[in-house]
């Protein structure tokens, strides 16, 4: 679902950037997603420090190793609502940092 649902996303690209099979799904060359190439599930950007802490707290993410603490990892068996919520939040909120030239050259999402 991952996959299919980041191809979906406005400006979405994906690359590899450090080799080794990583999927890092950018949008205006910034990541919003990644998914490793041993470790299974998705990584995603969060609103904050605050927000990421109450999702390993709860039990829906774990620490996302190697990235910021506003970061977590969704793992494998992570219900699709809620995969699908945290994606599109890391991605709008990757957007909405970009510089505004950038962000008025990328389609609306829908």
């Amino acid at each position: 679902m991952t996959r299919s649902l980041c191809e979906t996303l406005p400006g979405a690209e994906v690359s590899d950037p450090w080799g080794g099979g990583h999927d890092a799904w950018k949008v205006g060359g910034k990541m919003f997603a990644c998914i490793g190439a041993i470790q299974t599930g998705v990584s995603v950007k969060t609103d904050g420090i605050e927000m990421a802490e109450m999702l390993i707290e709860a039990g829906v993410a774990e620490r996302a190793p190697y990235f910021h603490r506003s970061w977590v990892h969704l793992p494998e068996g992570t219900s699709d609502d809620e995969l699908r919520h945290r994606l599109l939040r890391s991605y709008d909120l990757i957007r909405s940092a970009l510089p505004k030239k950038v962000q008025t050259a990328l389609p609306p999402r829908g």
